[in-house]
């Protein structure tokens, strides 16, 4: 069935309809939340803020990384220079990430999603999993093996970056010197350690969050290689606290942005509500909190 074909053209509307203010309001609320963080432990150092800002701070990277996806499908802000502009230097560099170069591969994803084709099968197609190959998986994550490797590759591309191609070069220029703003603003204020943190969370609960997620869209799914979307992807149902921590600026409805890609995120929801009421989900399960999630997927 065509989910074009279940709306109303009200509703169609409705929900592909872009406003500039909510997509404002999103890019804020990730950089007050992290100046916020950073405020927090140079106020009260010690090692109880200085977890809680290594947990908070990996769920911002990924709500930076959040924006790179929705400026690359183009429906966060109207304006395509707008989208543009923010999804490299106001979200993608500061996480070593440019919108072009992902949306290459991701938009396969989407037209390949439910094939064997998919690029991104390699994180979800091995599960169900056992609960003790999971714990070494999120062990990796926290422990920050998985982070030293994406470390390293960033290292390599800094010392060869004379034989980069001139897209990722600029890519890693680029984020070099936001990251290097970003050390010398601390440092001006007298607390050039916290960038620590930064790239901390970065190897850490930035890697522990971004895996939590692939998993939650995709794996386990009723059908991996069918090509409905209600079979091959996954809405969870989140709190108030996995949504700032795991899953922010309302990505957890991620079926609804495989059935319809050119729905803001923040209008994901409510296309979300419509669909249900509609009985478009009928025997779809839609789980409710991670933890629940990571049981459904191991055994």
């Amino acid at each position: 069935m065509n989910i074009k074909d279940t709306l109303t053209e009200e509703e169609l509307e409705r929900v592909t309809s872009k406003n500039d203010w909510l997509a404002a309001s999103i890019l804020l609320f990730d950089w007050v939340a992290i100046a916020g963080i950073f405020y927090l432990v140079a106020v009260f150092p010690n090692p109880i803020t200085i977890l809680v800002a290594i947990i908070l701070l990996g769920g911002r990277q990924l709500g930076l990384g959040v924006i790179v996806h929705e400026t690359g499908h183009r429906t966060l802000f109207n304006s395509r220079k707008l989208n543009d502009f923010v999804g490299n230097w106001l979200a993608g560099y500061w996480v070593f990430s440019e919108k072009q170069a992902y949306m290459k591969g991701h938009l396969v994803h989407h037209q390949e999603a439910g094939t064997e084709r998919d690029p991104d099968l390699a994180n979800y197609q091995d599960y169900p999993v056992s609960r003790t190959r999971l714990r070494r998986k999120i062990t990796r994550d926290v422990t920050g093996q998985v982070g030293w490797r994406r470390m390293k590759s960033i290292g390599r591309s800094i010392r060869n970056i004379r034989q980069l191609k001139p897209q990722l070069r600029q890519t890693v220029y680029r984020s070099l010197l936001l990251n290097g703003a970003m050390l010398a603003l601390l440092a001006s204020l007298g607390n050039a350690w916290l960038f620590s943190l930064w790239i901390i969370a970065f190897m850490t609960s930035h890697m522990l969050v971004s895996r939590i997620r692939q998993i939650a869209e995709h794996a386990a799914v009723p059908d991996l290689f069918d090509l409905d979307p209600r079979l091959n992807t996954r809405t969870i149902y989140i709190s108030w606290l996995e949504r700032l921590l795991i899953a922010p600026h309302h990505v957890s409805y991620h079926l609804e942005h495989h059935l319809m890609a050119s729905v803001p995120i923040y209008r994901l929801q409510e296309l979300h509500e419509i669909l249900l009421n509609k009985g478009y989900y009928k025997g779809v399960d839609f789980p409710k909190g991670y933890l629940n999630l990571l049981a459904q997927v191991t055994y």
